[in-house]
């Protein structure tokens, strides 16, 4: 079964980081919370506080096929601030794994240059820092080993991509039916 990991940054959006999680977790993907500071306890942008499974310095990379990055101010820029975790987020890109961003988040791929020609969407008023990426409205936009999603509204649809991706599109249309969710 797939690894993941969804990085929390303080300022985090917590629908966007906690349906995913939630979601991959009843689907049966590992998904694994990773604190980008030295604590494991994370507070997000509506200040509910939240423990991580571990913190950045503990983690191995490479074990991941899928990285994301929940969006939520100023959770985006602190994720994009981490050097670590930007240093991490290039090597996985160049090795052709799977990358995932909602809200302002896909902005930091943006940021680091990994957009160039790829389609892409963030929340409206971020697409400034898609740099180089054709713009998309969609809820949720794929291209290649990128998928990215607008905001808290289509948390849903992202993490059921998500689950599209590593368990085809029936798991995620029978994960859909289970939450009562009209795709």
């Amino acid at each position: 079964m797939a690894k993941t990991a969804l990085f929390l940054a303080n300022g985090f959006e917590e629908i966007e980081a906690l349906t995913v999680v939630d979601l991959l977790r009843r689907q049966g993907i590992e998904i694994t919370t990773v604190s980008i500071t030295d604590a494991v306890e994370v507070t997000g942008s509506h200040n509910i506080t939240v423990k991580a499974d571990t913190v950045l310095g503990k983690v191995d990379f490479s074990s991941f096929d899928m990285l994301i990055l929940p969006g939520g101010q100023p959770g985006t820029t602190n994720l994009g601030n981490c050097k670590a975790l930007t240093d991490e987020l290039i090597k996985h890109n160049d090795a052709g794994k799977d990358l995932a961003a909602i809200c302002a988040a896909p902005t930091v791929y943006g940021k680091l240059g990994l957009l160039q020609g790829k389609k892409a969407c963030c929340y409206p008023g971020c697409e400034e820092g898609l740099l180089g990426a054709d713009v998309q409205t969609t809820e949720v936009t794929v291209d290649g080993n990128f998928i990215t999603s607008r905001g808290m509204g289509t948390a849903i649809p992202f993490g059921l991509v998500i689950i599209e991706r590593f368990c085809g599109k029936a798991a995620a249309d029978d994960m859909a039916k289970k939450i009562v969710f009209n795709k």
